[in-house]
Order: structure tokens, then sequence, then C-alpha cells
């Protein structure tokens, strides 16, 4: 019954609801920064190597980590699976366009957090969604329901089904046990986890800042193996993939199942653009402009989707294994990269979804630590509060390896749609302060200066925010 509505409120959200949601203001946005997200990619580089002025700050580098730790995860993996071999491959192409129109909203969503962000007592800074739906809206009961929305997104829905997911990559295996594995893999994951986290949000900037870029190269360098080694299937993947995605008698037909629906889905699961969630990590950076980390956490959905989510797709579909509902999730995934490595395949995704799952879940925790500071009045709970509370995640962590697939990824698919729900709006109504940052951004830039914000520049008051005075 449960099981019943749950699936029931996800279909309902995803179409008509958030599918209309996510491309008005994408194309909103694309077409306001006259596709900012095509003009600027190069600027994204240049960027995010810049130092902070006080070493003691969090990097416009660290600040992406983080959010590419949230955003590059087990969906990489799983959810780009489970869209292809429950939608069909035009999956794919649905994650390309949210990715390419939904970067715009993550830009405008960072910027935004950059603009709000609010001081600590030691000069540094933090932010997010809730910080401008509060100080720019004027809304705190608006604010509080989407830090609501976060925690249980992000504490509960997403974390349990990082969780799910990983210990699904052992199922290949001859000794895994329904009844027993799942509770072993759960409780490992757990322990570690809570080890973690119990040190606090500066440990999990530097370990997000050390193995997010290790284990993308890593995954990325396999996929490519495996496309190169299958590369006679190439065009037969790409005719796969464009036909199914313009079908769209087979999509009006069953929409809710169709590869449109799946590829948003999971394209928005993985990437997170326009969530509300990368905003709290931009928010941290100690950049000179909001803009630059506007950019740079572009960069991120480029990163999550254009690099790791492809590879994944084109790993699958090229490598002549047929997608099936059987299959959906990991085995996909471990079968397609067994035609070359044979049985050493299906270990290296269980290896990659380890790494995926460890950084999603310590990455999650930082924007919950950053939800219950401003619940709590802007500041930190007790410690003794924020360790019963981080134990608790981590059993989360332990029941979500023994909880049914449906319902873990429809917890996580609601929750979020939540945060959607209250972010964009609230973006679309402040947009006009992210379009003038940019342009004041681009003024800078054209004159040959390195762009400095003031807020006064683009007609805000001072006083309405903490820095840029």
């Amino acid at each position: 019954m449960l099981l019943r509505v749950l699936d029931t409120i996800d279909n309902v959200l995803y179409y008509p609801i958030l599918i209309i949601v996510l491309a008005i203001a994408g194309i909103y946005f694309t077409v306001r920064t006259r596709f900012m997200q095509g003009r600027h990619f190069l600027d994204c580089f240049r960027i995010v190597m810049e130092k902070p002025k006080d070493e003691k700050n969090v990097s416009s580098f660290q600040a992406l980590m983080v959010s590419t730790a949230s955003r590059v995860g087990t969906g990489n993996i799983v959810g780009v699976s489970t869209a292809i071999c429950l939608g069909g491959p035009g999956a794919a192409f649905w994650m390309w366009v949210l990715a390419i129109i939904g970067s715009s909203s993550a830009f405008v969503e960072s910027t935004l957090a950059q603009i709000f962000k609010k001081k600590h007592p030691d000069g540094s800074c933090y932010g997010g969604p809730a910080y401008y739906i509060e100080n720019a809206l004027h809304s705190k009961v608006l604010a509080a329901v989407f830090v609501f929305f976060l925690i249980a997104a992000y504490a509960f829905g997403f974390n349990l089904l990082c969780s799910y997911n990983l210990q699904s990559s052992f199922s290949v295996y001859g000794f895994y046990n329904k009844k027993v594995t799942p509770w072993i893999i759960g409780g490992i994951t757990a322990l570690l986890v809570a080890v973690c986290i119990l040190g606090g949000g500066k440990r999990i900037i530097r370990i997000t800042e050390i193995l997010v870029p290790f284990m993308g190269l890593i995954y990325v360098t396999a996929s490519l193996i495996v496309i190169f080694a299958n590369i006679s299937f190439l065009p037969e993947m790409f005719a796969m993939i464009f036909e199914d995605a313009f079908n769209f008698r087979a999509i009006g037909s069953g929409i809710a199942g169709s590869c449109l629906v799946y590829g948003i889905k999971r394209g928005l699961y993985s990437n997170e653009a326009g969530v509300g969630s990368a905003p709290n990590a931009a928010a941290s950076a100690d950049v000179s402009h909001p803009v630059k980390q506007g950019l740079v956490q572009m960069l991120s959905v480029y990163i999550d989707t254009i690099l790791l989510c492809t590879a994944t797709a084109f790993m699958c579909l090229g490598s002549g294994v047929a997608p099936t509902k059987e299959l959906s999730g990991a085995p996909y995934v471990q079968q397609a990269l067994s035609t070359v490595f044979g049985h050493f395949g299906p270990i290296f995704i269980t290896l990659s979804m380890a790494l995926f799952a460890f950084t999603t879940l310590i990455g999650n925790l930082y924007y919950v630590d950053n939800g219950l500071a401003y619940l709590n009045h802007k500041r930190m709970p007790g410690r003794r509060f924020m360790a019963v509370f981080h134990l608790l995640c981590a059993l989360v962590v332990l029941v979500g390896a023994v909880a049914p697939m449906n319902m873990a990824w429809d917890l996580a698919d609601i929750t979020m749609g939540g945060m959607v729900l209250i972010n964009l709006p609230a973006c679309f109504l402040l947009s006009k302060t992210a379009f003038k940052a940019l342009r004041d951004f681009e003024k800078q830039k054209k004159e040959g200066r390195d762009p400095h914000f003031l807020a006064a520049d683009i007609g805000l008051n001072p006083e309405d925010v903490d820095f840029w005075k």
C-alpha cells in the first residue's frame, strides 16, 4: 500500500509538474543569460584554479569538489543504468538536454547563494537557498520548508538510496545472500560514514577534495577502454539513442515510464541542477565576484552528466549487452564491463560504487549540517545533538541497504522534487539580481580587469548583504 502511494506521488510530481518547471526555468535562464553556459565555458576552467584571499578559507575548487561529491555518486552508475533499462536508450539524450539547459539554473542558484551568503565570526562564509529566500524574498517560513526538504532528502532519502545502490552491486557474486549480505554491507558502510562525519565539515572537504578527482578519472578511463574495445557498436548505439529519444508515439503512449521521464528523473537525481543543494557549497567559497562561483558550479553539472553519465551510457549501450528490466541497476553496468575486463569487470564496478557511495554520503551530510545550522538560528547545534543526529544518519545508511528498491528511489525522488518546487520559483523571482551580476562580471572582464563585485554596483543595498560592501 505504502509503495503504491509513493509511486503515485512520484509519477505525478515528475509528470507533468517537474518536467514543466524544469523546462521553463532552464530555457528562461538560458535565454536571459544569452547561453552563458556556452559563452563562458572556458572561463570555468580558469576560475576554478583561483586561490582565495585567505588560505584558511574554502577555495573555489574545494567548493566545487564538495558539490561534485554529492552530484557524482551511485546515480552516475545505477541511475543511468536504471533509466536505460526501464525507460529506454533515449533516456541518455534527455539527460544531456537536462544538463545543458539545467546548467543555467545551476549558475543562477549558485550566484545568488554567493551574493546573499552570510559571514561567520572568523570571517568565513556560508549560505544557500534558505538564506536568499529569507533575505531577498523575506520569507522565513518558505526558507524553513525548503530546509526541511533538504534535510529529508540528503540525510534520509538520498542516503537511503545510495546505500541500497551500493549493496546491489554485490548481487552478482556467488556469496550474495539476500537476507544477510545487505545487512553486512550496510553495517560496514554505516560505520565508515559515522567515523568520518563525526570529524566535522572540514574533514568532509579534505576527503572529497582528494577522492572525487581520483575516482572520476579512473572510472572514465575504464569506460573509454570498453567504448573503444567495442567501437564497432558505436553507430548502432547512437541510432538507438536518437531513435528512442524522438519516438514521441511511444513516449506519449506510456509517458510515466518513457525515456523522457526516466532521463529527466535520473538526470536530475545525478546532476541536481536547480535542486538547491550545490548553492550550499557554492556559498562557502571565497571569490572576488559571485559570478565566478556560479560558473564553477555550472562546471560541476557538466562533469557529472556530460562526462560521467555519458561514460556509463556509452559503455553500456556500446557493449552489445541488451538492456532489460532484470539487469536494471548495477548488474547492467557490470555485464557491460565484463565484455572487456572479464571477471574483473563486476569487481571494478563494486569498487567504483564503494568510492562513489562514500563520497556521496559524506558530501550529502555537509549540506545537512548547513540546514541544521539555519534552523538553529544560524548556528550549528551543540556537539551532543550533532553526534546523535550523525549517528541517526549512519543508521539510515544501514536501513537503506535492506530497503526495497522502489521505496528507496521514490523517497529520494519525492524529497528532491520538494526542494526543486521551492528553489526554482525563488530563483526565478530573484533572477534579475543574478543577471545584473553577470552583466557586471562581463563588463569588467571586457575592460581587461579581474572582476570584483560590489553590491551597490547592481543596485543592491549594502546593508542587505554581509559581504560585497
